[in-house]
């Protein structure tokens, strides 16, 4: 890889959740390295990849890989890639920064775009309980201070924003983030 490569972050969406649609990270890292990107590493099962690219921006490599591993794998799983500014930008933005040392209670939900006033303000209406979140561009951040698992409205978000997204708890967004710190350094 030259000099030029950028470190990118590919976030799948729906893969190994309740025992289905299961890849195992090794292969998921040899496809990585058979579409010729480098420095390739992965973080949990959930599907997080780090890898190294000297061509394409993000919504191309997205397209690209979406392609790739729905003919390699048989189902389509949707794949959010974002470059190492955006990660920095992501948590350097963070809203809640007084909840950061609790991970599982904070998340980043990586949304295909930015929504528009009126899908933000339909998600609203739909915040009545203990959890409070903000947008900033592309990222939706909340605070869910019982946890993911026991949030009602963690579970409306997808059908009532209907932008596409992905939602990473803080410390993988840190992990990922670390990850990625490290290859842009190598």
């Amino acid at each position: 890889m030259s000099a030029q490569a950028k470190i990118f972050v590919a976030l799948f969406s729906g893969i190994n959740v309740g025992g289905n649609r299961i890849v195992k990270m090794a292969d998921l890292r040899s496809f990585f390295e058979e579409l010729g990107f480098g420095d390739v590493a992965s973080y949990v099962q959930s599907g997080n990849v780090v890898f190294r690219s000297a061509k394409g921006d993000a919504a191309t490599l997205a397209k690209q890989m979406e392609a790739a591993f729905e003919k390699k794998w048989g189902f389509h799983s949707r794949i959010m890639v974002r470059d190492l500014g955006w990660f920095e930008r992501l948590v350097a933005e963070n809203p809640y920064p007084e909840v950061a040392g609790e991970p599982t209670k904070l998340h980043a939900y990586v949304l295909e775009r930015p929504p528009t006033a009126d899908e933000v303000a339909r998600l609203a209406e739909k915040c009545t309980g203990p959890e409070r979140f903000e947008i900033r561009g592309d990222v939706l951040y909340l605070h869910a201070p019982e946890g993911l698992g026991k949030s009602v409205f963690a579970n409306l978000i997808p059908r009532t924003l209907k932008v596409p997204a992905t939602a990473r708890n803080w410390r993988t967004v840190l992990m990922l983030l670390a990850m990625a710190g490290r290859n842009g350094g190598a």
